[in-house]
């Protein structure tokens, strides 16, 4: 399978685009599976199901991609956009007939918010695709405002009988394994969490399936463009909060760019991290825009033209600073690569700025976790999603398929096939897998 897309091109393996990203019904290349990350909201509240424009995108792509993946689950997405209400929420959907044994399944969010166009957007579209593929299972979620939610939610849904229990994020690591550990018999997920990245650290629990995402490599196809579309000769990136599930990203971005100045002569610069030291820029969180606006306005002053923010919502002010930047210019002076979804999809307003986005395949994952326990099939384990099996991919070009030079393009097509062959190596402080 070939992971890798950009351009026009289509996917050639099965992932959802947004919210979410590399569909997997069983996309397993290790004995399991890995999903990732928690959503965080005003107050652990359920909140009801409803459609959105975004999440209605991201589920039809998710029902292309579902077809080729290589597995046992068979989920289309259906959208919804999130609530404040303290009602139950569920979520039904017009679907094939339904199959198996009646479903509950509950996503805890992180504190980024349902809405966040990132990985708790994508995880709760993973959850909709899994309602949408089978008319028998039912999805609910419950918003964390801060970390000492995170708890409280799991053990509300316990409480509920949910069959799965969905959490998203690294910091949502240590209540889902206390949870697991101490409930044998319920089922879980987490979204980009893995006895391997570190996240969880006790025994391990058969009941974790957990869902990550090599993000080094398609991290370092963003550096690898970021450096050839660059006419100043630097770029950048910087995170949220300083997390491994964060630099594994700025990790790729910077030796992609390495790489890039190795074949062709240059010293393009990168701002904001280097994957060696390990040191770089954070806004210390994944929800101020103003932060991310201010931080790209210092690295535009510096001279970076393309910018990478592995930051959830702080990206909208990092947009908006590229925004800015190119109307008082009068022309495309700054570019960007937005992060975890497909940013002309889950942040379209500014997708004329985008020349690409990294993305990371979490709806496809959790909709097959979810599908899993209707069909029976669940195993936990480890779900690793890569450029091959499509769960770590760039998306498409978009408004600048006519602007990558077509030399770039297939540059980066030899450089996604020399990193699935391992011929070029992607180095990381931050694996996923040991």
């Amino acid at each position: 399978m070939f992971g890798f897309r950009f351009g026009n091109e289509q996917l050639r393996s099965t992932r959802v685009l947004f919210p979410g990203e590399t569909t997997r019904n069983s996309l397993r290349d290790n004995p399991g599976r890995m999903r990732g990350q928690a959503l965080l909201v005003p107050g652990p509240v359920e909140v009801s199901v409803k459609h959105s424009a975004w999440a209605t995108a991201a589920l039809a792509v998710s029902a292309t991609l579902v077809v080729a993946a290589c597995g046992s689950s068979t989920s289309s997405a259906s959208s919804s956009s999130s609530s404040s209400s303290s009602s139950a929420g569920t979520s039904t959907s017009s679907a094939p007939a339904a199959t198996g044994p009646k479903v509950l399944g509950c996503m805890v969010t992180d504190t980024g918010g349902i809405n966040d166009r990132s990985f708790n957007a994508s995880s709760w579209a993973g959850m909709q695709a899994a309602a949408a593929a089978n008319p028998n299972i039912t999805v609910k979620y419950l918003q964390s405002t801060q970390q000492g939610d995170y708890a409280l939610n799991i053990n509300t849904f316990l409480t509920e009988k949910c069959n799965i229990i969905v959490t998203v994020g690294f910091l949502m690591g240590a209540a889902t394994e206390a949870a697991a550990k101490a409930n044998p018999t319920q089922k879980f997920a987490i979204v980009d969490c893995s006895y391997a990245s570190g996240c969880i650290t006790g025994t391990h629990e058969p009941n974790i399936d957990q869902l990550v995402f090599n993000t080094v490599q398609d991290g370092f196809l963003g550096g690898y463009l970021a450096a050839g579309m660059s006419k100043t000769g630097k770029v950048a990136t910087f995170g949220g909060i300083e997390l491994p599930t964060v630099t594994i990203y700025m990790d790729g971005y910077w030796d992609g760019v390495q790489y890039y100045n190795t074949k062709h002569g240059t010293h393009v610069q990168v701002l904001g991290w280097n994957e060696q030291t390990q040191k770089g820029s954070f806004t210390g969180d994944f929800t101020n825009e103003t932060k991310g606006q201010n931080l790209t306005d210092t690295f535009i002053t510096e001279g970076a033209d393309v910018i990478f923010p592995v930051a959830g919502n702080v990206g909208l002010g990092a947009a908006k600073a590229v925004q800015n930047a190119d109307k008082a210019a009068g022309s495309t002076k700054v570019l960007m690569e937005w992060v975890d979804t497909d940013g002309c999809v889950s942040a379209a307003t500014y997708c004329p700025y985008f020349v690409t986005s990294v993305e990371k395949g979490i709806v496809a994952a959790v909709k097959a976790s979810v599908t899993s326990v209707a069909g029976g099939t669940f195993a936990g384990g480890t779900y690793v999603g890569t450029l091959q099996n499509g769960g770590a991919v760039l998306a498409p070009f978009h408004d600048f398929a006519s602007k990558v030079p077509q030399a770039l393009q297939s540059e980066l097509t030899q450089v996604s096939q020399g990193i699935e062959s391992g011929s070029i190596q992607t180095p990381t402080k931050s694996p996923v897998t040991s």
